[in-house]
């Protein structure tokens, strides 16, 4: 196992990067706060939404195969129950580092997803948020990491 900054320092490392389960209508949802925010520090991402032609004015994929190029990393956006496909879908294409993101909630974390990811050889860091760590990260999402360190919503290892 590795500690989270190793792994999220790796994580952010990836210059294509995937985000699932972003919405055709944003607000605040999750998904798209990290969609929005990887591409205003300079990552080439991709919105994968089965729904949506579009989101945030960019493409939408329906999965990460449709993906002109490929993918070095995957956020997991969606309800836990969709976990499982992805990083099934993630393995097969190669995709190494998977990042199931949650904040207060439960997020899009999927115990069984996390366990069968790891048996494949994905990195599959199971919490918190990419905006936590590096370039992404912003005060607020730093204050936030610390806390949801302590109450075990961000692990300390992967």
């Amino acid at each position: 196992m590795t500690d989270i900054r190793t792994a999220a320092t790796d994580f952010l490392a990836a210059r294509r990067i995937a985000v699932t389960g972003v919405s055709r209508t944003p607000g605040s949802h999750g998904g798209n706060v990290v969609y929005r925010r990887l591409r205003e520090t300079g990552y080439e991402v991709f919105a994968v939404n089965p729904n949506a032609e579009t989101v945030e004015g960019d493409p939408a994929y329906p999965d990460l195969t449709s993906i002109p190029g490929g993918v070095e990393a995957v956020v997991v956006a969606t309800r836990p129950e969709h976990a499982a496909a992805t990083v099934r879908e993630a393995a097969d294409l190669g995709v190494g580092r998977v990042w199931m993101h949650r904040s207060v909630d439960a997020g899009s974390v999927d115990a069984a997803a996390v366990a069968e990811g790891r048996a494949r050889g994905l990195t599959v860091i199971d919490g918190g948020c990419p905006l936590m760590f590096g370039a992404p990260s912003d005060r607020a999402h730093r204050v936030m990491c610390r806390l949801m360190t302590l109450t075990g919503r961000v692990p300390r290892r992967v």
